[in-house]
Protein backbone atom coordinates (compact mmCIF):
# COMPACT_ATOMS: atom_id res chain seq x y z
CA UNK A 1 0.00 0.00 0.00
CA UNK A 2 2.90 1.97 0.69
CA UNK A 3 4.21 1.40 -2.70
CA UNK A 4 0.94 2.62 -3.78
CA UNK A 5 1.02 5.78 -2.54
CA UNK A 6 4.61 6.61 -3.38
CA UNK A 7 3.72 5.45 -7.07
CA UNK A 8 0.59 7.89 -6.95
CA UNK A 9 2.47 11.07 -5.59
CA UNK A 10 5.68 10.68 -7.84
CA UNK A 11 3.36 10.67 -11.08
CA UNK A 12 1.46 12.97 -10.09
CA UNK A 13 4.07 15.40 -9.02
CA UNK A 14 5.68 14.80 -12.37
CA UNK A 15 2.52 15.29 -13.81
CA UNK A 16 2.08 18.40 -12.19
CA UNK A 17 5.91 19.92 -12.90
CA UNK A 18 5.49 18.62 -16.37
CA UNK A 19 2.27 20.15 -17.59
CA UNK A 20 2.70 23.46 -15.84
CA UNK A 21 6.12 23.80 -17.22
CA UNK A 22 4.85 23.00 -20.56
CA UNK A 23 1.67 25.12 -19.95
CA UNK A 24 3.21 28.07 -18.43
CA UNK A 25 6.05 28.12 -21.27
CA UNK A 26 3.24 28.34 -23.71
CA UNK A 27 1.06 31.13 -21.94
CA UNK A 28 4.57 33.39 -21.84
CA UNK A 29 5.38 32.58 -25.69
CA UNK A 30 1.84 33.57 -26.62
CA UNK A 31 2.37 36.81 -24.30
CA UNK A 32 -1.33 35.59 -22.67
CA UNK A 33 -2.14 37.11 -19.39
CA UNK A 34 -4.35 35.45 -16.86
CA UNK A 35 -6.65 36.49 -14.47
CA UNK A 36 -5.61 34.08 -11.88
CA UNK A 37 -2.52 31.94 -10.97
CA UNK A 38 -2.11 28.80 -12.68
CA UNK A 39 0.20 27.51 -10.50
CA UNK A 40 -2.81 27.59 -8.34
CA UNK A 41 -4.86 25.67 -10.59
CA UNK A 42 -2.02 23.93 -10.75
CA UNK A 43 -1.40 22.64 -6.84
CA UNK A 44 -5.21 22.15 -6.39
CA UNK A 45 -5.44 19.57 -8.96
CA UNK A 46 -2.36 18.01 -7.88
CA UNK A 47 -3.35 17.77 -4.00
CA UNK A 48 -7.17 17.04 -4.64
CA UNK A 49 -6.24 13.89 -6.83
CA UNK A 50 -3.48 12.90 -5.01
CA UNK A 51 -5.76 12.87 -1.93
CA UNK A 52 -8.66 10.94 -4.30
CA UNK A 53 -6.22 8.08 -5.11
CA UNK A 54 -4.92 7.66 -1.39
CA UNK A 55 -8.49 7.29 0.11
CA UNK A 56 -9.95 5.35 -2.45
CA UNK A 57 -7.09 3.15 -1.86
CA UNK A 58 -7.36 2.84 1.87
CA UNK A 59 -11.84 2.38 0.89
CA UNK A 60 -10.80 -0.28 -0.77
CA UNK A 61 -9.62 -2.54 1.72
CA UNK A 62 -13.05 -2.23 3.87
CA UNK A 63 -15.12 -5.15 2.09
CA UNK A 64 -18.23 -3.04 3.10
CA UNK A 65 -17.64 0.11 0.98
CA UNK A 66 -15.50 -1.94 -1.79
CA UNK A 67 -19.22 -2.51 -3.84
CA UNK A 68 -19.74 1.24 -3.36
CA UNK A 69 -16.01 2.66 -4.08
CA UNK A 70 -17.87 3.57 -8.21
CA UNK A 71 -20.37 5.64 -6.99
CA UNK A 72 -18.07 7.12 -4.72
CA UNK A 73 -15.99 8.42 -6.72
CA UNK A 74 -18.22 10.24 -9.02
CA UNK A 75 -19.50 12.22 -5.64
CA UNK A 76 -16.05 12.99 -5.76
CA UNK A 77 -15.68 14.34 -9.29
CA UNK A 78 -18.85 16.71 -7.97
CA UNK A 79 -17.28 17.76 -4.92
CA UNK A 80 -14.10 18.34 -6.68
CA UNK A 81 -15.87 20.70 -9.59
CA UNK A 82 -18.13 22.58 -6.45
CA UNK A 83 -14.67 23.16 -4.22
CA UNK A 84 -12.48 24.37 -7.27
CA UNK A 85 -15.34 26.56 -8.11
CA UNK A 86 -15.81 27.68 -4.33
CA UNK A 87 -11.94 28.64 -3.93
CA UNK A 88 -12.10 30.61 -7.57
CA UNK A 89 -15.12 31.68 -7.47
CA UNK A 90 -13.70 35.14 -8.30
CA UNK A 91 -10.97 34.33 -11.26
CA UNK A 92 -13.83 32.50 -12.67
CA UNK A 93 -17.11 33.50 -12.47
CA UNK A 94 -16.73 37.66 -11.77
CA UNK A 95 -14.64 37.92 -14.58
CA UNK A 96 -16.83 39.39 -17.60
CA UNK A 97 -15.04 38.37 -20.54
CA UNK A 98 -13.11 35.56 -20.04
CA UNK A 99 -10.91 34.98 -22.60
CA UNK A 100 -11.03 31.68 -25.01
CA UNK A 101 -7.19 31.29 -23.64
CA UNK A 102 -8.17 31.60 -20.24
CA UNK A 103 -11.03 29.28 -20.33
CA UNK A 104 -8.50 26.16 -21.97
CA UNK A 105 -5.85 26.89 -19.21
CA UNK A 106 -8.77 26.57 -16.67
CA UNK A 107 -9.84 23.29 -18.36
CA UNK A 108 -6.78 21.90 -19.42
CA UNK A 109 -5.24 21.08 -15.81
CA UNK A 110 -8.51 19.61 -15.08
CA UNK A 111 -8.55 16.73 -17.84
CA UNK A 112 -4.95 15.88 -16.98
CA UNK A 113 -5.39 15.26 -13.93
CA UNK A 114 -8.65 13.58 -13.89
CA UNK A 115 -7.93 11.19 -16.64
CA UNK A 116 -4.78 10.15 -14.60
CA UNK A 117 -7.20 10.23 -11.36
CA UNK A 118 -9.62 8.15 -13.29
CA UNK A 119 -6.39 5.51 -14.24
CA UNK A 120 -5.30 4.99 -10.67
CA UNK A 121 -9.07 4.53 -9.77
CA UNK A 122 -10.08 2.00 -12.18
CA UNK A 123 -6.53 0.21 -11.33
CA UNK A 124 -7.68 0.20 -7.43
CA UNK A 125 -10.80 -1.31 -8.67
CA UNK A 126 -9.86 -4.31 -10.98
CA UNK A 127 -7.18 -4.98 -8.53
CA UNK A 128 -9.66 -6.38 -5.76
CA UNK A 129 -11.83 -8.18 -8.21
Amino acid sequence: MIKSVLVFSTVFFFLFLISFSLHQFFIENQVITLPFSLKKIYLFHLVFSLLICTNFLLLSTVDKIFEQLGFIYLGTIVLKLVLFCIIFYKSIFTEENLSFAARISLFVPMIIFLLTEAVFVAKILQKKQ
